[in-house]
């Protein structure tokens, strides 16, 4: 294969690998309000804490893939470490 009919071949794959990711993105965030609720079941199953404001935005972020500032936080409203690990993982 000659070097200039490569680069339109190379072109084209990156165009359809993007492609691609841009058409699995929106399936992959439509899954986060039900990890957000699937992390709150898990802490009001595992403890004694009601909802508040802190543990919906510490679920959030187990459920966009940041463990440890959900678990950090989970932490901080008094959920204790065991709870919110599992959490953040259920989240996940």
């Amino acid at each position: 294969m000659r070097p200039s009919a490569r680069i339109p071949g190379i072109l084209a794959g990156l165009v359809l690998a993007t492609g691609g990711i841009v058409f699995a993105a929106p399936a992959a965030t439509a899954a986060a309000p039900t990890s957000v609720q699937d992390c709150e079941k898990y802490i009001a199953q595992h403890s004694s804490k009601k909802g508040t404001a802190g543990i919906g935005q510490a679920c959030y972020e187990g459920s966009i893939g940041n463990q440890t500032s959900c678990t950090a936080s989970l932490t901080a409203v008094g959920i204790s470490a065991n709870v919110a690990n599992g959490a953040c993982r259920a989240a996940h």
